[in-house]
């Protein structure tokens, strides 16, 4: 006759192989602070084939928009705000960003490798 333990040992190895999948799918973060018209970093070296997520934090005194038109995101904060953006697995490749307020001077580069 099977002891307690022995059903909870057993139960626990039924569900481990439903663990491991959705830890590998949860995305990979990166931070993004935005301030005075400049990102920070402006370049994100990326893992290609993974979902990431990218925390957007508005340090600066104005409105932001996080736009990136190749990847079909864009996301508005007000001072002091926080978001963020989740994108779906990329090919490897280069996908430019903006501030749409601030295009000249706010740019960044995201580098799936």
């Amino acid at each position: 006759m099977p002891s307690v333990l022995h059903r909870v040992a057993f139960a626990a190895f039924l569900l481990l192989p439903m663990s491991s999948p959705l830890a590998a799918d949860e995305p990979v973060l990166f931070r993004l602070v935005a301030k005075d018209g400049r990102f920070t970093p402006p370049n994100l070296e990326v893992p290609a084939g993974r979902r990431i997520k990218i925390e957007i934090a508005n340090e600066g005194a104005t409105p932001i928009e996080f736009e990136s038109l190749p990847l079909k995101q864009e996301k508005v904060l007000g001072p002091g705000a926080r978001s963020s953006v989740v994108i779906n697995p990329l090919k490897p490749g280069s996908y430019p960003f903006f501030d749409e307020f601030h295009p000249d001077t706010s740019k960044g580069t995201i580098v799936a490798k």
